[in-house]
């Protein structure tokens, strides 16, 4: 069933005594009512009917700093690649303030293949998995699947995608609304920042990556 239909109709519905077969039928209530009420929805704030449109991302190569900043949000379902069962995967993120200096970046991926070295020994020493991971660096990357409703994404991206959020989580988020925009524009089409929704930042003072 078409998302945006049905969270206009769900809306709808708090007002009507038609029966909801209605507003679900394209031929009985035209597109432009749909969007007439998901408007609505956004402008007044009127946001619970917007828990009816569920979507689920896959979401591959992020590290585990931005994974747990992910998860924060709490109103969603979140499936992640265990590293208490599975050995965890070699592989990690490098930062871009780190890549900038030569002399940091050597340092850092010394570090972080020393400590895929001792998880290694560890657990060829009989450590179990789950308790070889404590050495591991926050950079190791992971994967996980991510489930939320709409109205659970705007609150993500509008502070997700400001300047303000961390750079890794930030790119998620983006990516994630590029995603929702190619199905269900209608819903999404305002999502952002929001210093993009109400025109001034709700910290006050812009932030340094901002005023770079």
């Amino acid at each position: 069933m078409n998302g945006e239909r049905l969270v206009a109709a769900a809306a709808q519905q708090s007002l009507s005594r038609s029966p909801i077969d209605k507003h679900l039928d394209p031929e009985k209530w035209p597109e432009d009512k749909v969007k007439k009420w998901i408007d609505i929805l956004i402008v007044r704030g009127y946001h619970s009917p917007l828990e009816h449109s569920v979507y689920t991302f896959y979401i591959e190569g992020c590290s585990r700093v931005c994974s747990h900043q992910l998860v924060r949000h709490r109103i969603a379902s979140y499936t992640q690649y265990s590293q208490r069962w599975k050995k965890t995967m070699e592989n990690y993120v490098l930062p871009p303030t780190v890549t900038r200096n030569e002399k940091l970046r050597e340092m850092f991926i010394k570090t972080v293949e020393e400590a895929f070295k001792v998880y290694n020994e560890l657990i060829e020493e009989g450590v179990p998995p789950e308790d070889a991971r404590y050495i591991l660096p926050q950079a190791v990357t992971t994967k996980i699947i991510v489930t939320m409703n709409a109205r659970e994404l705007l609150h993500v991206f509008s502070l997700r995608t400001c300047v303000r959020a961390q750079w890794e989580i930030r790119y998620v988020a983006w990516k994630m609304l590029y995603e929702v925009l190619k199905v269900h524009p209608l819903i999404f089409t305002h999502a952002g920042p929001t210093c993009l929704q109400t025109g001034k930042c709700p910290e006050g003072v812009p932030s340094e990556n901002f005023k770079k």
